[in-house]
């Protein structure tokens, strides 16, 4: 079994305000879906070009949106044949079109 690298303390300060950062980006972005000040096209828009929100999973974005919980979520998730542990990055044109479609 594979040992987990042997970072030096300023590396793993470092990694650890970059996995804070991360899930505070990413908090913030469920946030706004929930209230409504980002629709999911301005969403995926964003996911182009930063890095940390591409990483976001599918499913997770789904059930923040208002109205949708968990089981909508993924009901909803396997009726447009988007799988579960999708994240943004790895959706195709359709799959976005129709995530979309559902929320505009």
């Amino acid at each position: 079994m594979a040992q987990p690298p042997q970072l030096t303390d300023e590396q793993r300060k470092a990694a650890l305000a970059k996995a804070a950062e991360a899930r505070r980006v990413r908090a913030e972005v469920k946030e706004l879906l929930k209230t409504g000040s980002m629709t999911m096209s301005e969403l995926l828009a964003k996911a182009e070009e930063e890095e940390l929100l591409a990483g976001l999973k599918v499913e997770s974005l789904v059930a923040s949106m208002p109205g949708t919980g968990k089981i909508k979520a993924k009901r909803l998730m396997e009726a447009l044949g988007i799988s579960e542990n999708r994240r943004i990055r790895g959706l195709g044109d359709r799959q976005k079109e129709a995530l979309i479609g559902e929320y505009s």
